[in-house]
This record gives structure tokens, C-alpha cells and sequence, in this order.
């Protein structure tokens, strides 16, 4: 056990030490078997089924770069490149008879991923979440929304349940939109000595920002619908009523809270693309519809827009989209649902910035990944983001060439008749999902350790997200000296 650099305590042991070990060799084993597959199999199309599966994969990606920027005919032609893809791989490989290689392969290299996952999550210094003992809440007031996750409130019973354990529940009206911040405000007037909301992570974050304001106790309970905030506490996704534990049985952890343009965040801030989308009214009946209807002009089209930040104050320009997050999520997955932060108290922010031109670096960054120029993945404490400037001609730097295109596009981008004609420069931010409109730059940062939240004792999400695979730390793991020095350097 020893300190992590931050007063939270790490805790290693031998025998996870050992076991990191062995995962890390069996790791390094199913690389080489996949390497020594291959090598035996060269005569035998062992170099078809990798150079057909990587083109498969180009193809596949560069045509749904097609579906997704273009319309009519072009989308057509994407759609099917997109599934004839993956298809004809298939199909080469059972009419070569090359199937039983390319399931080797796949299963050694599956293998060999698994067991670093395994290995890297084993090693990786535990930093517990301070987590302290906090006496029962005697006034405590909950904002349910009934709308939430499809009536989540309802189903499980939330209202009455939160009621016999000596809670104030406010329940929303759907037909007569609220200022929950100002309804928790209220309470904390009357005495209020615990805020909590049932609802979608944009109501958490309003209230928790009077709660950090107050330094009072925050109670999450997971009835919106995805519950991005409640997974990374390790709360019950599948049964928001366990969350209400935590005013009987519940201790404290102190987390970082986000901040946008003064706007408190609890999971993320998306500029670009997503953040076009979901300014549409229609966007909340139909998601997919209206992204599909949108995303031919915000690629390509008229409606492009391109993003410039200062990361720390070093410059990102020309991104097609940016996602801030409060810490860190340990891979890209974060985009379509599947990444996790495995840390709220780290004190820095996750900065994530996508800028994809054509089909060929869609392609590179399905190929390549993080590797990609068309990623870019760090960390920050201040993040500053503006519309990026374009000049039309290229022979003409001048300011106020750049000035106004950069005013034309943000008004094609918009296509909002109610759009600000003053000058002032506005993009399109989604802060927790919620869509806003703020002026430039839009500054994001990080109130360390602002916001106490209540949890249940019991937390049955609690896991530790395996970290990116990384060769050299799990070389290095299986056989330096010591495998918790080798995970605590990139710790």
C-alpha cells in the first residue's frame, strides 16, 4: 500500500502481481501464435487473409464514409459497398478454403488482446476512491423527472419509495417545464441538507451545481437513459431504486465537476458535428433519422464546420468535432457508448478531436486508431474552443477575409432564422446532451473535487476499465523485475 501522488491510497499485492504476470505472458504467447499461424500459412494464402481482411476493412469504412456525407445515388452505392464488403472477405475466404486460417488468426490475436486487457487492468495500482463515512441526511430533496429513461420513475416505484425513507420528492410536470436549479436553490433556503435528481444526466448536472455551491451532499439515482454519470460511479444502471440505498446505508466520495463557459457539466461537452445535430427540435423524435438528414452538410456540405481549440494552450485547429469530458475515458469508444472513466477524481479534463476529410482518412482512422492524424486523444485543465477561421482565397490571409467566411459558415451551419445577426460569434455546444448555443471562445475547465456525492455502500458497477493496450508496459510486465513498477509509470 503506498500513496498515489494525489493523497489517495494504492494498493498492490504479490499475488495480484503474479497474476498480471501470467496474464501478460499467455498475452505475449497468443501474439506469437498468431505471428507463427501466419508464418506456416504464407503458402498457403496466410498473406491473402490479412491483406483481404485489412481491405475488407477499408472498404467497409470508406463506404460508410459515403452514407454518411452524401446523398441520393452516393449513399446508395455506400450503403451497399459497406455490406459487400465484409461479405466478399467472407466469401473468398470459404471458396479459397482459407476460413480455417483467418479463424486461427482471429482467435489468437482475440486471445492475445483479452489476456493483455486482463493483464494491464490486474497491474494497474488500485487508487481508492476516498470514499468516508457521512451521517444519514435528515431533510434530504429529490427532483424526479416521470419523462426519464421511458418512466423509469414510475416503473420502480421511485416517488413513494424515496417518500418512506423521510425524502422531499418534487416531481416534475411535463407540461410545465421547470428551473430545477432554482427548485434546489429553494430547498437549500428551507434546509435542505441532501440534493438528488432521478433523471438524465443534464438535470444531474444543473442541481449538482447548486449542491457543489452549497457544499452539500449529491444523490444520484439512475432513472434517465443511458446514465453515462451513474455507470461511472458504479451505481445500479438496471434498477434505480437501489440508489436510493445511500440515504440509509451510504458513504461519500468528493469528484471533480466540470465547467463550461460557467456552466457546471458532469460527463461531457461536445462541440462539431453532434452538437449541430442535436440543436434540431426533431432530433429528440428521431435521432437517427435526423442525423442521417444532417450529416451530408456538416461533413462536406455548405453547413461544414470546422473547430479550433488551445489544449493548454497548445493549438488543435480545423476539427470537424471535440468532446471535452470531465476526466478522462480510457479509450475512443467514449463516441459510441462504450467507454468508461475509471477515475472521477483525477483532476483533469478528457479532450477528444476527430477531423476526418474523405473516405481515405476515415479509413486511416479505422485502420490506425489512435495512431491516426485524424485522432487526437490527451488529457488538459483548460480547454478553449472557437470556430476555426477560413480563408476562400487562398492568395487573401487577411483578417477580414477570414472574419467574414467564418460568419458565413457559421450561418449556413445554423440554418436558424432566430440566429444572433449581432456579430457575435455562437456555436452550437451539447453540455450533457443538452443542446446550447454560447459565444466564443467557449472556455472548459475543472473544479477539482467540488462536488460530495452520496452513494450506497454497495455498488454493484464498480469495476476497473482495462486500460489501451499497450506492447511495451506488457513486455515489460511479463518479464522486467516487477510488475506493479512497470503499470505504475504510465499509471
Amino acid at each position: 500500500m503506498g500513496q498515489d501522488g494525489r493523497g489517495g491510497t494504492r494498493t498492490t499485492s504479490s499475488g495480484a502481481d503474479a497474476g498480471a504476470r501470467l496474464l501478460a505472458r499467455l498475452a505475449v504467447l497468443a501474439a506469437i501464435g498468431s505471428l507463427v499461424v501466419l508464418v506456416l500459412t504464407i503458402g498457403d494464402g496466410g498473406l491473402v487473409v490479412v491483406g483481404a481482411g485489412l481491405l475488407g476493412l477499408v472498404v467497409c469504412v470508406a463506404g460508410v464514409w459515403w452514407f454518411l456525407a452524401h446523398r441520393g445515388v452516393v449513399r446508395l452505392f455506400g450503403a451497399l459497398v459497406a455490406i459487400a464488403a465484409p461479405v466478399g472477405v467472407v466469401v473468398l475466404y470459404a471458396r479459397d478454403g482459407l476460413w480455417q486460417t483467418a479463424l486461427a488468426l482471429v482467435l489468437c490475436w482475440g486471445l492475445a488482446l483479452a489476456f493483455a486487457r486482463a493483464a494491464l487492468r490486474r497491474a494497474r495500482p488500485r487508487r481508492s476512491k476516498r470514499a468516508v463515512a457521512t451521517p444519514r441526511p435528515q431533510r434530504a430533496f429529490l427532483i424526479m423527472n416521470p419523462k426519464s429513461g421511458g418512466g423509469k420513475v414510475g416503473r420502480f416505484g421511485l416517488v413513494d419509495r424515496a417518500e418512506a425513507l423521510g425524502a422531499r420528492v418534487f416531481v416534475l410536470d411535463p407540461s410545465a417545464p421547470a428551473d430545477v436549479a432554482e427548485l434546489a436553490r429553494e430547498a437549500v433556503a428551507e434546509g435542505a441538507d441532501l440534493l438528488g435528481v432521478a433523471g438524465g444526466d443534464g438535470t444531474q448536472a444543473l442541481v449538482a451545481a447548486v449542491a457543489a455551491e452549497h457544499d452539500l451532499p449529491f444523490l444520484v439515482i439512475s432513472a434517465g437513459t443511458r446514465n453515462h454519470f451513474a455507470m461511472d460511479l458504479g451505481l445500479d444502471r438496471s434498477d434505480p431504486a437501489r440508489c436510493l440505498d445511500a440515504l440509509t446505508d451510504g458513504e461519500e466520495l468528493r469528484i471533480d465537476l466540470g465547467d463550461v463557459a460557467g456552466r457546471a457539466f458532469v460527463n461531457t461537452v461536445s462541440f462539431g458535428v453532434y452538437a449541430d445535430v442535436v440543436q434540431r427540435p426533431e432530433y429528440r423524435d428521431d435521432k437517427a433519422g435526423t442525423a442521417l438528414t444532417l450529416m451530408p452538410d456538416l461533413l462536406v456540405g455548405e453547413g461544414m464546420r470546422r473547430l479550433d481549440a488551445r489544449i493548454d494552450g497548445a493549438p488543435l485547429t480545423s476539427q470537424q468535432a471535440l468532446l471535452v469530458s470531465n476526466n478522462a475515458y480510457t479509450s475512443p469508444d467514449v463516441l459510441s457508448g462504450g467507454a468508461r472513466r475509471p477515475s472521477l477524481d483525477d483532476g483533469e479534463l478528457g479532450v477528444l478531436g476527430i477531423r476526418v476529410e474523405g473516405a481515405a482518412e476515415a479509413a486511416d482512422l479505422a485502420v490506425r486508431g489512435s495512431q491516426s492524424t485524424g485522432l487526437t486523444v490527451t488529457t488538459a485543465r483548460r480547454v478553449e474552443v472557437s470556430s476555426a477561421t477560413r480563408n476562400p482565397d487562398p492568395n487573401d490571409p487577411g483578417p477580414d477575409a477570414s472574419a467574414t467566411d467564418a460568419s458565413k459558415t457559421d450561418h449556413a451551419v445554423t440554418d436558424d432564422p432566430d440566429a444572433d445577426d449581432s456579430g457575435t460569434d455562437e456555436i452550437p455546444v451539447a453540455v450533457d446532451g443538452e443542446a446550447l448555443r454560447l459565444p466564443t471562445p467557449v472556455v472548459c475547465t475543472l473544479r477539482p473535487g467540488a462536488l460530495r456525492v452520496l452513494v450506497p455502500r454497495d455498488r454493484p458497477g464498480v469495476v476497473v476499465p482495462a486500460p489501451p493496450v499497450d506492447w511495451r508496459r506488457l513486455l515489460d510486465l511479463a518479464f522486467g523485475r516487477s510488475g506493479h513498477s512497470s503499470a505504475g509509470q504510465n499509471s
